[in-house]
């Protein structure tokens, strides 16, 4: 019975010398990652969360920022963008496209409110009015213990919207 080696395999190398899917997800991804690299060294004042690679076909690349400022931002900087990009891609890509989408960005967003909605629901039901005087006693017992140590304007306030929250 012959020996198994006990080296263990590179997935680098591994990933390297198939063709199918995986290899060419791992080689786009690399390839976008080098992209953006390019596109943060040329402009350093971008934050990170306000634009990214969206996609490249043919000989474009497309970025998508989540405003029309930071797309001016890049604008004023296409050609010094574009000269790289042909440098360090030996002439793959040579043009930008440049996309405002916000709907992108805010959709991290949405999907957390949803999340902290729904967890809300299920913990206090809405429906029930024995439960809502219950949220209601506890509102007015934690407006009143904050009020203790407020200023005099923000006590008074406090303490109002305390007797409103237990009359309910």
């Amino acid at each position: 019975m012959a020996r198994k080696s006990k080296v263990p395999i590179n997935m680098s190398s591994l990933l390297q010398t198939t063709t199918g899917t995986l290899a060419h997800i791992q080689e786009k991804t690399n390839s976008l990652t080098i992209l953006a690299d390019i596109v943060r060294q040329i402009c350093p004042d971008l934050p990170a969360d306000a634009w990214h690679i969206a996609n490249c076909r043919h000989d474009t690349l497309i970025i998508e920022v989540k405003s029309p400022v930071w797309g001016q931002r890049l604008q004023f900087e296409r050609n010094n963008i574009c000269n790289a990009l042909v440098n360090s891609t030996d002439g793959n890509f040579q043009k930008i496209e440049i996309k405002v989408n916000p709907q992108g960005f805010r959709q991290q967003r949405h999907e957390i409110t949803e999340k902290s909605r729904a967890e809300l629901l299920q913990s206090a039901p809405l429906h029930s009015v024995e439960s809502n005087t219950v949220v209601n006693e506890k509102t007015a017992k934690q407006f009143l213990a904050i009020a203790q140590n407020a200023p005099k304007g923000l006590k008074e306030k406090l303490e109002k919207l305390a007797r409103v929250a237990g009359k309910t």
